[in-house]
């Protein structure tokens, strides 16, 4: 691993209060230590001029599982997009660009700085096979949260009011796939899509098991937090993508009010509202489409207990792919591209599309304002995080992009002004009114120190303190002189200077040097056994799953880095 100290770089770590102070960063043994732990031998790196952050932390992104790789046999044309043309002395061939392999994800999200990223969606079933690509997948720490939200068990639990029941059916679940927290994509519709229909608001009854979303919702808040686990419950609503779904957003959002977080991990929320922008549309219909993202962020603002990501829009060719399986059939319908639909057993769906974000079709264009817009008017941007929800709304190597966005007026209003609807598109969106531009202290609380603390992992990620996970990124640009072109912010947070991943340099100027040992995480929840839960778990595998309840779990040899974490629960 070495010894490092960075020195005099212009240093950005919320969690300690330092705000762009010139400061030295030091590294032994994997970890973050104070500058006196230092040896005289160790390397010097100087950071004069550039900005320094603690290893990225992405909330949300979907690069690791089943799903992704329909994504990748539906779209051999995504292949054709290839990068770099040479390749470093560690580093393996990268393919791909919305849907990259896993070699090529690993080091783009290098490339970015970045040290830890979450997969967002893992059907219990196909755990196994995630946690393989996880494995697969070099440098950066993973996780995965597997879906909940249309699961049996977890229905007819709910519909009879038995939490007990269904936190213990959570927590053995949670081990058995190795998962991190509880993820719910819209909740009851994705059950719904198996007879053909959706619930496309709160309160439609799901086919058979009568209960309704908001039911779900409040359900798995109360699970979430009975069994304290790092992370609040992580939302897809219902609705997603449709013009006027804002209301049922608020609606939604209001589920949570009059519950507290019960987990030891530090996190002040018990639920997180991913791609909001995907759930910010007012309007009718596609004609009068139009943004609501002060509207819901008002609501946002007021919440104490709820956090968002923002799932931007990058106006990019890419792949789309959710657990929403009713939503997937609808777009295909908007879109007539290819299609692909999927039944997991007893547990979830899903579907993925090809889509295009036109920069020159009106709605695409109000839809990335409204990205840029959620950012704009949070006022806590610890509980704000940058996303694309990749592959979504666009590929998560963009991220650079929206950064640039955010922190320049200049950029964002010449591509408004740019747009061939644009005088349409100014009239929808409030984007062109403001003239807030975000700093470099804001842009490491939305992606390092505020998704670390949301997530539960705070102790190990997003911080420079001494005691972290070595984990450091040095940016070529300097605060103090901000460059004229907007162009050069997007430059430098794409290609770091310096990367250092567990103590161990990993990139160079995008150049991969290392690929170190890496961790997935998973919490082990363990609860006071529960008999009838195990004779309910037995049963349904004797009559309904294609496999054996023995051949279910994930095996332990498939990931030797985890990093468990453990609760044990008595309440």
């Amino acid at each position: 691993m070495g010894e490092y100290l960075i020195k005099n770089g212009f240093v950005f770590d919320p969690v300690q209060g330092i705000n762009g102070d010139k400061s030295d960063v030091a590294l032994k043994d994997g970890k973050i230590v104070e500058t006196t732990a230092l040896s005289s031998g160790a390397t010097v790196i100087d950071a004069s001029g550039m900005t320094v952050m603690a290893g990225g932390v992405d909330i949300h992104s979907h690069v690791a599982g089943a799903k992704v790789d329909v994504g990748r046999l539906l779209r051999p044309e995504d292949k054709l997009f290839k990068s770099p043309k040479k390749t470093g002395k560690v580093s393996r061939v990268e393919m791909g660009y919305s849907v990259p392999t896993t070699f090529k994800t690993g080091y783009d999200y290098t490339r970015m700085g970045y040290s830890f990223v979450m997969e967002a969606a893992m059907p219990p079933l196909e755990a196994p096979h995630t946690h393989e690509e996880m494995r697969d997948t070099p440098i950066i720490d993973m996780a995965a949260m597997p879906v909940y939200g249309n699961n049996w068990f977890m229905l007819e639990y709910l519909k009879n009011g038995e939490i007990e029941n269904n936190a213990a059916y959570s927590a053995w679940l949670m081990t058995a796939t190795k998962g991190f927290a509880i993820k719910v994509v819209n909740p009851g519709g994705t059950e719904a899509w198996g007879w053909g229909l959706n619930c496309t608001t709160i309160h439609d009854p799901v086919p058979y098991f009568d209960i309704t979303p908001a039911e779900i919702i409040k359900g798995l808040i109360e699970t979430n937090e009975y069994l304290r686990l790092p992370h609040s419950i992580h939302l897809h609503p219902n609705n997603l993508g449709n013009p006027g779904n804002y209301e049922t957003t608020l609606e939604t959002l209001r589920l949570a009010e009059g519950y507290s977080p019960k987990s030891d991990f530090g996190r002040e929320q018990v639920l997180h509202n991913t791609h909001l922008q995907f759930h910010s549309y007012g309007g009718d219909s596609w004609g009068n489409f139009e943004s609501k993202a002060k509207e819901v962020m008002d609501y946002v603002n007021q919440q104490k207990n709820l956090t968002i990501d923002l799932g931007c829009v990058t106006l990019d060719e890419t792949t789309t792919m959710t657990a929403d399986g009713p939503f997937e059939h609808h777009l295909n319908g908007l879109n007539h591209l290819k299609w692909a639909n999927t039944d997991v057993e007893l547990e979830t769906a899903a579907g993925v599309v090809p889509y295009v974000y036109g920069k020159n079709v009106k709605v695409c264009d109000i839809q990335w304002a409204i990205g840029l817009e959620i950012a704009l008017f949070a006022k806590d941007m610890m509980r704000t995080f940058l996303t694309t929800d990749h592959p979504n709304a666009g590929p998560f190597f963009r991220y650079p992009r929206i950064i640039k966005w955010l922190m320049s007026k200049q950029s964002r209003d010449e591509l408004l002004h740019s747009f061939k609807w644009a005088d349409r598109v100014i009239a929808a969106t409030n984007l062109e009114s403001i003239d807030r531009e975000m700093t470099f202290n804001e842009i490491a609380q939305m992606t390092r120190a505020g998704p670390a603390k949301a997530l539960g992992i705070a102790h190990m990620y997003g911080s420079l303190k001494p005691g972290m996970n070595g984990n450091v990124a040095v940016y070529n640009i300097n605060p103090e002189h901000m460059p004229a072109d907007p162009d050069e912010i997007e430059k430098a947070f794409l290609r770091a200077a310096y990367v250092f991943k567990d103590g161990v340099m990993v990139s160079r100027d995008g150049e991969i040097l290392a690929t170190p040992p890496k961790l997935a995480l998973w919490v082990n929840a363990k609860v006071p056994e529960n008999a009838q839960v195990r004779r309910d778990i037995y049963e349904k595998f004797r009559k309904y799953y294609s496999v054996n309840l023995e051949n279910y779990p994930v095996r332990d040899e498939l990931a030797p880095n985890q990093r468990v974490i453990e609760l044990d629960i008595t309440a």
